[in-house]
């Protein structure tokens, strides 16, 4: 049989993936491998050097640089207190005494005779890394950080901006065609991840930020939207470290497209539950996908084994995929057939084309590259 190699998105009831955690500078391994661990438990910490700030003491007390020590009531290693006298001088009339102050909490880290500086440092700035999902530690690196494996339900996005979150499922909508609306999002949604159906507003938008979820599941957003709501146009690298209080995942794409059955149905069955999410894309080499992870509970049943999908060869008749290219963008169909032999389309190329069967019974014919494949259908 003809296969095609194409992209996919995962949606999948029960699968198991592994998530490596690293620190951005070398630290403190937490865990050990084997150990079980929740989403939101530190894994590995790592300490970031505090702000230095140069003071002129020598200019302050009016004397020369290699004199200053001979004022020095801190020297260097001592800790020191916000507005903490670091120097004064003793002159024989009292109010001519100088003091300078510490304009800091921290560390006194070196003193100079040749410049006169005394060079204060912030106390360093502890950074946690958490394990992202309930999971197990199935390798560590040392002073870098560890895999944490977790048997889950998953479901990746075509697009999504803001970071790692946590939070319960909550489905705002009745339908998977239904936009979402401020009506929608109410004051108890507060830290969950909500789910919409095929769109999301400017006004919905500016509703869930004052609402305060911890993410959104939406079918489409209009590009102008998502500008207005970053404040700028998004180029073609990374996302994942947007601020705009939340975190957005598309499961479709841009413009108002209903969310996938097999999609919307997977979420709702796990309205309830706890999920982690992130917004992370990159769509170039090195893909990254936006995704939702349903860990499974301690309860869960089934064969494990049983669980990790072999790795397919390609595309098949009767494979669920998704149109990427208009005029048929975000139309969901099944594969009809897979013609082995070129075909010229308007372009005047010669290409593989395949056949897709729509849910009203229609019919496309279109290139091989304009679908992208529903993995775990």
């Amino acid at each position: 049989m003809a296969h095609s190699y194409t992209p996919g998105l995962t949606v999948t009831e029960r699968t198991t993936v592994q998530r490596r955690r690293m620190l951005s500078l070398p630290g403190t391994v937490l865990v050990a491998t084997g150990e079980t661990v929740r989403a939101n438990q530190a894994v590995a910490r790592a300490e970031l050097p505090g702000k230095v700030y140069p003071l002129n003491l020598a200019n302050q007390l009016g004397v020369a640089p290699d004199e200053i020590h001979e004022y020095l009531v801190k020297k260097a290693g001592d800790t020191v207190r916000k507005d903490e006298i670091l120097a004064e001088n003793k002159p024989f009339i009292k109010w001519l005494k100088t003091e300078v102050l510490s304009p800091i909490a921290g560390v006194v880290e070196s003193v100079s005779a040749v410049t006169g500086q005394v060079l204060l440092r912030e106390p360093p700035r502890v950074l946690e890394l958490l394990g992202y999902v309930d999971g197990r530690i199935v390798e560590v690196i040392p002073q870098q950080g560890v895999v944490v494996e977790t048997d889950c339900s998953l479901v990746q996005g075509i697009f999504g901006i803001g970071g790692e979150t946590r939070g319960e499922i909550v489905v705002a909508v009745t339908s998977p065609a239904e936009a979402l609306s401020p009506r929608h999002l109410t004051t108890d949604m507060k830290g969950k991840v909500v789910v919409g159906g095929s769109f999301i507003s400017a006004d919905a938008l500016a509703r869930a930020k004052e609402v305060g979820v911890a993410g959104l599941i939406v079918g489409g957003i209009h590009d102008k939207d998502l500008r207005a709501l970053l404040g700028y146009d998004l180029g073609v690298a990374i996302t994942g470290t947007e601020q705009v209080g939340f975190t957005l995942i598309l499961t479709e794409g841009f413009g108002s497209i209903p969310m996938a059955d097999k999609t919307f149905s997977l979420l709702s069955v796990h309205a309830g539950q706890q999920a982690s999410i992130s917004g992370a894309t990159q769509i170039r080499a090195g893909v990254i996908r936006p995704e939702i992870i349903i860990p499974k509970g301690a309860g869960a049943t089934g064969d494990l084994g049983a669980a990790i999908a072999p790795q397919r060869e390609g595309i098949r008749v009767g494979d669920l995929v998704r149109i990427i290219r208009d005029p048929l963008f975000g139309k969901i169909g099944e594969v009809a057939s897979l013609p082995a032999d070129l075909q010229k389309i308007p372009t005047e190329s010669d290409v593989r084309v395949l056949e897709v069967r729509f849910a009203d019974g229609s019919m496309a014919v279109m290139p091989r590259t304009n679908i992208e494949l529903i993995e775990g259908a």
